[in-house]
């Protein structure tokens, strides 16, 4: 678990995301997006302190199912999950203390 640095090509199945057990954040970008470049340093500051939740890096872009199913429009969003069901979002985050606040939302961790 923890943070991922590289977009994943691939995308899981939209059936299963909703079966995650675990609190999880799923980012939508790509690598050539410069609000995606600019949010990478928030995104792992606020990850610092919550080791056990997961992050799910995925490319998007036109034809990506994934991306279509919680109607992302801009990058990078984040998406926080708990139990599979969507918490929180953010669309292109801009201060590390927002997203820390929508990770102590999901982090069922002591």
């Amino acid at each position: 678990m923890g943070l991922t640095a590289v977009y994943a090509e691939t995308e899981p199945a939209r059936a299963q995301i909703n079966a995650l057990e675990e609190a999880t954040v799923i980012e939508f970008g790509s690598p050539d997006c410069g609000h995606c470049s600019a949010a990478q340093p928030l995104i792992a500051q606020a990850f610092a302190g919550h080791p056990d939740v997961a992050h799910i890096k995925i490319e998007d872009g036109r034809g990506r199912r994934l991306g279509r199913s919680f109607a992302v429009k801009l990058w990078p969003t984040l998406i926080f999950l708990r139990q599979g069901k969507e918490v929180e979002r953010l669309v292109r985050p801009s201060d590390s203390s927002t997203i820390e606040e929508a990770l102590r939302q999901i982090d069922v961790s002591p």
